[in-house]
């Protein structure tokens, strides 16, 4: 949480934060994207207090992560400030939750500096639009968080995720931290994709190779 900046946030699995000072929007916002797994940040720009433009400029001094704003200001000075003060993307109310979710993952695609929505990885397809994962054209029933585990290794591609980055992004506050949690839906992910799909890296974390 920024210091000084307006109630009315829900944090949804540590990855996506809400920050709307309509309790019910707020609360349907939240509903909708609690299984979802983004890593983005919807920002109200309309906040009683600090408003949404001091709270943008104050994160991109010290955070990178995608900002979706959220307003019912839909002038178009208004877009300019939001989009040179660093936000991604624009949404008005009233508006549509599937084209919210849709812009939310199409500017996570472009922050992890994919211009695709599918990430392939041998015989497996990773399919970011879809949330989907698919060996050999087959679609595997994945669990919300053993897809948000595997679209967050395939975004990083080559590069070792520690666990606690993994935890952080997975699991939420409430959540029940037992030591051996991610590796539980690490060993889920394998049986259901591939043994050698996540590789671990001892004392460091897993990572997806470019072509396992």
């Amino acid at each position: 949480m920024i210091p000084g900046s307006a109630s009315g946030f829900g944090l949804v699995h540590m990855k996506l934060l809400i920050v709307e000072d309509e309790a019910d929007l707020r609360g349907t916002l939240a509903q909708a994207l609690r299984e979802e797994g983004y890593n983005a940040i919807v920002l109200d720009v309309m906040l009683p207090g600090m408003d949404g433009w001091e709270i943008l400029r104050r994160l991109r001094v010290r955070k990178k992560t995608p900002v979706l704003l959220l307003t019912a200001r839909n002038s178009s000075s208004d877009r300019v400030r939001g989009l040179d003060l660093g936000s991604d993307d624009y949404v008005t109310k009233p508006f549509d939750l599937p084209e919210l979710l849709a812009r939310l993952r199409a500017l996570i695609r472009r922050s992890a500096g994919e211009a695709s929505s599918t990430l392939s990885f041998g015989s497996v397809a990773v399919d970011m639009a879809r949330r989907v994962v698919r060996v050999a054209g087959a679609p595997v029933e994945l669990t919300a968080r053993e897809y948000s585990l595997v679209e967050l290794l395939a975004t990083r591609r080559g590069k070792v995720v520690s666990r606690t980055e993994l935890y952080d992004h997975l699991f939420a506050e409430e959540d029940e931290s037992f030591s051996n949690l991610l590796d539980v839906h690490v060993c889920n992910v394998r049986k259901k994709i591939g043994k050698d799909f996540i590789q671990t890296r001892r004392g460091h974390g897993y990572v997806l190779e470019e072509n396992p």
